[in-house]
């Protein structure tokens, strides 16, 4: 379903935090395969020493510095943490008092008292690098029909990602992929003067679809290295981290993103060739590439947004974000941004989605003046 037609969304503004320390290929050593900066395009990585709720105040600091936004005018606030561990990963691991601060819904709630909007619902979800296509889907189907937004109101999109903090620094195949980041987007009616909407949302859906086996888990491993600030390294005794089938991921993600773009299309009554952009999950360089190559099956032949990783790694659910931040005077037109994800620990599935933004009159033209 598209958002609903008396009350059209969009992306007003994205701010970004990056964490200071970044960790750089060098520290993982004979480690890390030889070839994987090539495969990639990973460099170097954030690592935040803050948590998820922490990084998601800085980033809505951000966004008030960057637009002057008064989150009394704040309506709705949707928290997203790949990085909390999933409800049946808690319960087996940590002890009772702990399962409820894995919970995004507890982090949602408690980010809008620090944050002081007191007229805000709230929802808090994980779905891994999907959470950013899954928050828009429930912001157009669930809540913009309900809350008829006034003139200045607007809601919130915020993005934690710690995956440092369950990352097996010992495993070849995953140690250095992913990095970590917070992002807050800033969605509002088309028709709010104080925040204009850049990017219409067009479509935004988020699904699970079956796979042939499991890629993907949580394990209690003894004796991990860890790294430290300015480069140390240290052991942890047990540290309870994922598990990652990288070639299985390679394999299944271009084509749950290329499916993803393709049903967004039909179910719009588009096709390929209306899509100027594609600005898809940045899990990697060479993981875009191949889903170029899909894309192209299906048609799509619009400039494809890749080599964002470099000095981040792949930041899961705020990589569309970070992606649309980092392109945004020059997207115009119909862009999307597809995602693919990992699904329960332990379980035979894949997560895609998929967000179809459409450059508004406005945008269109702060661009031009810009160029």
């Amino acid at each position: 379903m598209d958002t609903p037609h008396h009350q059209p969304l969009g992306i007003s503004a994205i701010s970004l935090h990056q964490p200071a320390w970044e960790l750089e290929n060098e520290w993982f050593g004979d480690s890390m395969p030889r070839k994987f900066a090539h495969h990639t395009g990973i460099e170097a990585r954030g690592i935040s020493l803050e948590d998820e709720l922490t990084m998601g105040l800085h980033a809505v600091r951000q966004l008030q510095r960057e637009t002057g936004c008064n989150l009394a005018d704040c309506r709705g606030i949707v928290f997203v943490s790949p990085s909390f561990l999933p409800p049946s990963v808690a319960r087996r691991h940590l002890p009772p008092a702990e399962v409820a601060a894995e919970r995004p819904s507890h982090a949602a709630r408690q980010l809008a008292r620090e944050l002081g909007a007191r007229r805000c619902r709230t929802i808090g979800i994980n779905w891994f690098c999907c959470g950013y296509s899954r928050a828009f889907e429930l912001v157009s189907q669930r809540w913009a029909p309900r809350l008829a937004l006034e003139r200045d109101e607007f809601l919130l999109v915020i993005v934690a990602s710690r995956i440092s903090r369950i990352t097996d620094y010992g495993c070849r195949q995953t140690a250095g992929l992913f990095g970590d980041m917070a992002s807050a987007t800033l969605l509002a009616p088309t028709t709010n003067r104080r925040h204009p909407v850049h990017f219409e949302i067009v479509h935004a859906v988020a699904e699970k679809q079956p796979v042939e086996r499991s890629a993907f888990d949580f394990h209690l491993r003894p004796q991990v290295a860890v790294p430290a600030p300015g480069g140390g390294r240290g052991v942890a005794d047990e540290r309870l981290v994922y598990s990652l089938d990288g070639m299985a991921i390679a394999e299944i993600a271009p084509r749950a993103m290329s499916s993803a773009v393709a049903k967004a299309l039909v179910s719009t009554g588009h096709v390929g060739g209306d899509v100027n952009f594609v600005v898809p999950h940045q899990a990697g360089s060479g993981i875009v590439r191949f889903t170029g190559m899909k894309l192209d099956e299906h048609g799509v032949a619009g400039e494809l947004v890749n080599g964002l990783t470099r000095r981040t790694g792949n930041v899961s659910a705020c990589s569309v974000p970070h992606a649309l931040k980092s392109t945004w005077g020059r997207l115009t037109g119909l862009i999307a941004c597809p995602t693919a994800a990992v699904g329960s620990p332990g379980k035979p599935e894949v997560l895609q989605g998929c967000i179809l933004l459409r450059s508004t009159a406005i945008h269109e033209q702060q661009a031009k003046v810009a160029a």
